[in-house]
């Protein structure tokens, strides 16, 4: 099967080479914990230009997230593969919370709890409401929390003292243990300097010393700074029973994998575009076949950075475009417009790799798709 793809000097026929991974029902994965962060679906006849609220297809939606728990993935829900402060809405939020654990099989759901909803600069009791506010949905739920990172807090924050004052309150006032979340700036610009530090060292102590003082309440931490070096440091200071839930999609083998110290469990925006080579590599890795996991894993890193290259942000109009290769949603749309947000070629390259990971689940329905897109872009091919 072939098609012809853009490359610089033009258009070249393309050859597909991938075997695509074997589909199935898989049980979740005993010795990892594994998150996918999904996206949503845009309703294609709403109005989801940028600016606008979001209007979603719920049917499809959900239909995704039944797809990633019959693979034994649980789902991490309205995070940032959810387009939060880039399209959706915290009216829309709330709605996609309650929706999507209603339907979540033995709780296997984490939700965002952030601050989205402040518009404009706010103070630091301002923060916690918002806070507040969201945690009050995701604990109405019965969903496990993940404690999202603020661009507000990291605009009210004088010091790493106010960040402290903001999470002691919120840890002390959750009911259940929480996921604390690190996002690097690559994800979101507007998030430097969180803790209240550029330097990893001097945010890393932060973290430990706040983690260690409220062990109690927190499940584990997320961190995202694609430097696998950044996430072992963590990951070796963490007091005993303290998850490390690697969210770098550039390095996450090698880290679920771990070393003989500790490993990583999961919570990444890849697992939504690779969910069958995620769900069995993780079945490899629960038998012991490290060869297998490999196997099956490793071909999948290569698509993994070219979805989450830079401009790292617009990562989530990758993963909507693997999601309608592979018909999980009738049209290549988005919320807040972002499926503009990687061009022609990137998404050509994007194709090739996916093939070669084996995660075209249907290579003929995403040959057809990819034709869709070029004729809709002008491209006689």
């Amino acid at each position: 099967m072939e098609l012809k793809l853009p490359v610089p000097t033009g258009l070249e026929t393309y050859r597909l080479v991938g075997q695509p991974v074997a589909q199935g029902i898989y049980r979740p994965a005993s010795s990892r914990l594994a998150f996918a962060a999904a996206h949503v679906v845009a309703d294609p006849l709403g109005d989801n230009s940028p600016g606008a609220p979001a209007v979603v297809d719920w049917e499809h939606t959900l239909a995704f997230r039944r797809y990633l728990w019959s693979l034994g993935l649980s789902v991490a829900e309205a995070m940032d593969t959810a387009q939060r402060g880039m399209g959706l809405d915290w009216k829309a939020t709330q709605e996609l919370i309650r929706r999507s654990a209603g339907e979540a099989p033995d709780g296997r759901i984490a939700v965002g709890v952030g601050t989205d909803q402040l518009t404009g600069p706010a103070a630091l009791d301002a923060v916690i409401g918002a806070y507040e506010e969201q945690l009050a949905v995701a604990e109405d739920v019965s969903a496990q929390p993940i404690l999202m990172a603020s661009r507000a807090l990291c605009a009210a924050a004088e010091s790493s003292d106010d960040y402290r004052k903001v999470y002691d309150h919120l840890l002390n006032q959750s009911t259940r243990p929480v996921i604390l979340h690190w996002l690097g700036p690559m994800f979101d610009p507007a998030l430097e300097g969180y803790w209240g530090s550029d330097s990893f060292e001097s945010a890393m102590a932060f973290v430990v010393d706040l983690i260690n003082d409220n062990v109690a309440k927190v499940d584990g931490i997320k961190i995202s700074l694609l430097d696998a070096s950044y996430e072992v440091a963590l990951r070796n200071r963490l007091p005993e029973g303290v998850r490390l839930y690697t969210g770098d999609d550039f390095n996450y083998p090698e880290l679920i994998r771990g070393d003989d110290n500790r490993h990583s469990d999961a919570l990444l925006g890849i697992f939504a575009a690779i969910a069958p080579a995620a769900a069995a590599a993780l079945k490899a890795l629960d038998s012991g076949d490290l060869a297998e996991y490999a196997r099956v894993f490793e071909p999948t890193v290569p698509l993994a950075r070219q979805i989450f290259s830079a401009p790292t942000y617009y990562y989530k109009t990758g993963i909507a475009f693997l999601a309608w290769l592979n018909g999980h949603q009738p049209g290549f749309t988005m919320v807040g417009g972002l499926q503009t947000g990687r061009s022609l070629p990137h998404l050509a390259d994007t194709f090739r790799l996916a093939d070669q990971a084996g995660v075209l689940t249907d290579p003929e329905l995403a040959v057809d798709r990819f034709r869709q897109l070029l004729r809709v872009s002008g491209v006689d091919a």
